[in-house]
């Protein structure tokens, strides 16, 4: 079945399937299929020659098994079977349109698919010069560009209405230096990976070579994707620092198509963008060289409670905050996961000690589980010893297929030690007001902190933080419209602002895991250097062609990133 879905992929469907709509003037926005400029069928079978017969139609997921005569349960919410769908997002309620008139979805159960925000036309690219390529028949063509790698994107900015995609799934090079030299200065041991490359296959390759990177859990995460460009935050992030801080240099295909290497002596603007400036508004990724570690051992702790109210809630959550900083000596990452799980509600708690032992990890916790105790709840404990990379890509695939959207904020220390009775009842309301998870990410403070001298577009929010504090949304998917965007508005102006109050003014979020709609992404997401960034965007992509919502340069166009504003 793999194989036959991956040849389905390889060949371009013929482009007379391509659909067309209703043409708009391109006077301020991208040509749309239907306008004048929209290139011909000559045209684009002119390209696909050039491009070793790389053009594809790009199908919704749900349309992609329709094609299949169907797909099973496990097929559809696997993350490696939608990975290998050009057309496909993690979570496919981005691959829907709810908001045009009428609204234009493709779901899993129904007989009518629209194209939604899905691309039309993309391009499988497994070269550097595909992407040239493609970037300049875009170019030329006024096309608006969408980049995907994995599709592992809780923004939606891997997919676009009526957009033309550089899908770079299968850029999979990977190559170990024992030193990296960057204008004559070793740099040390590091890793290049191709913008394809997801974290799981990382894990297991560096573990081969007896190194560790900095890295999340998420298998379809793609280390070369927007994760390093939003910072990348990992469980190793209180040792070493976040992804940003630990990578070297790119290669990079800008808007005129030039390939670049941008490190701290070539295109150092660039560089300094590219480490937290946001995903998707800089050029293709090719590739990034990450700095490595020797790997080690590693305690990973798991804690799991079930309590029967939103009151219970109230009180674990507060007894964590009250405990946060009771294991700091040992500078471990911790995923602190709330679930609704009706009638009940699951904690998780899943905490990485790096170089240590179970007891002496064991020890710092007790304190805490013995509150836990204390209080008359149950906790199931487990502890395991293993390297650390086997810990960290344990995930072989990730659960995708469903309607997930999310809204953020990093909560400093200070929070923490003010107001830990505040966080408690601040998860006990967002539960009261129907939200489906709260996720607490300890995955800041130490090293993050430390490298506050670091120059680069990561916001400054992310040194003062202690944690990464998100809410997570969804619905079925037989929710109406009007329903999904009653939901949307809820996450934006009633439960995000929740999150914005207790973490202080002006206070910051990660940009990768948050509201899209977020009313001032420009200071929540970037602070201090959005400014600089906008400068950076002016000369590396002047026609603004990577435009993503609630990226550098997205409030000069309207919501879907097709037309100018300003």
């Amino acid at each position: 079945m793999v194989r036959s879905i991956l040849q389905l992929l390889v060949f371009p469907l013929p482009l007379c399937l391509v659909s067309l709509v209703s043409g708009r003037s391109t006077s301020q926005c991208f040509t749309q299929p239907g306008d004048l400029r929209f290139p011909t069928a000559t045209e684009l079978a002119s390209f696909n020659a050039t491009i070793d017969g790389r053009l594809m139609n790009v199908i919704p997921s749900a349309k992609f098994c329709q094609s299949l005569g169907g797909c099973s349960d496990t097929q559809w919410s696997d993350g490696n079977f939608r990975n290998d769908i050009i057309g496909a997002m993690l979570q496919y309620n981005w691959e829907q349109d709810y908001t045009s008139t009428p609204p234009s979805l493709c779901l899993r159960n129904s007989t009518i698919c629209g194209q939604g925000n899905v691309p039309t036309l993309g391009v499988n690219a497994t070269t550097v010069e595909h992407i040239q390529a493609a970037v300049r028949f875009a170019n030329f063509h006024n096309l608006k560009v969408a980049i995907k790698a994995s599709g592992h994107d809780f923004l939606g900015r891997s997919t676009a209405k009526n957009s033309f995609l550089i899908w770079t799934r299968h850029l999979l090079n990977v190559t170990f230096h024992d030193s990296f030299t960057i204008g004559g200065v070793d740099q040390g041991s590091a890793v290049t990976a191709g913008s394809g490359v997801g974290l799981h296959t990382l894990y297991t390759l560096t573990k081969e070579q007896g190194k560790i990177y900095v890295g999340g859990t998420a298998a379809s995460v793609v280390a070369s994707g927007g994760y390093v460009q939003g910072a990348g935050h990992s469980a190793l992030s209180p040792t070493f620092g976040l992804a940003a801080d630990n990578a070297l240099q790119f290669e990079i295909v800008i808007a005129n198509g030039t390939l670049l290497t941008v490190n701290s002596v070539s295109n150092p603007d660039l560089f300094w963008a590219l480490r937290g400036g946001g995903a998707g508004s800089w050029g293709v990724i090719v590739s990034t060289t990450f700095r490595t570690f020797p790997s080690f051992n590693a305690v990973h702790h798991s804690a799991v409670v079930v309590v029967n109210n939103t009151n219970q809630v109230a009180q674990l959550a507060t007894l964590h905050a009250k405990h946060i900083f009771d294991w700091d000596a040992l500078q471990p990452g911790q995923y602190f996961y709330w679930f609704a799980t009706p009638p009940t509600f699951t904690l998780t708690i899943d905490t990485y000690f790096p170089n240590t032992t179970i007891s002496a990890a064991t020890e710092t916790l007790i304190p805490f589980l013995n509150s836990i105790t204390s209080l008359g709840f149950n906790a199931t404990l487990s502890s395991e010893l293993s390297l650390i990379n086997d810990l960290l890509g344990a995930s072989m695939s990730d659960g995708g297929g469903t309607e997930a959207i999310l809204g953020s904020r990093l909560f400093p220390s200070s929070t923490y030690i003010n107001n830990a009775t505040e966080i408690g009842q601040v998860t006990k309301r967002l539960f009261d007001d129907g939200v489906v998870g709260v996720f607490c990410n300890l995955v800041a403070g130490g090293q993050v902190s430390k490298n506050a001298h670091i120059d680069s577009a990561v916001t400054p929010k992310w040194r003062t933080a202690k944690t990464h504090m998100i809410i997570v949304q969804g619905w079925n998917e037989l929710a109406t419209p009007r329903l999904v965007e009653a939901i949307r508005e809820a996450m934006t102006n009633k439960n995000v602002p929740l999150l914005a109050t207790l973490a202080g003014p002006d206070s910051g979020a990660y940009s990768n895991e948050a509201d899209v709609r977020e009313p001032n992404f420009q200071t929540t997401f970037f602070g201090p250097n959005y400014g600089r960034l906008g400068h950076i965007k002016k000369v590396y992509d002047p026609d603004a062609m990577f435009i993503v919502p609630a990226g550098v340069g997205s409030e000069n166009f309207d919501v879907d990133t097709l037309c100018r504003v300003d």
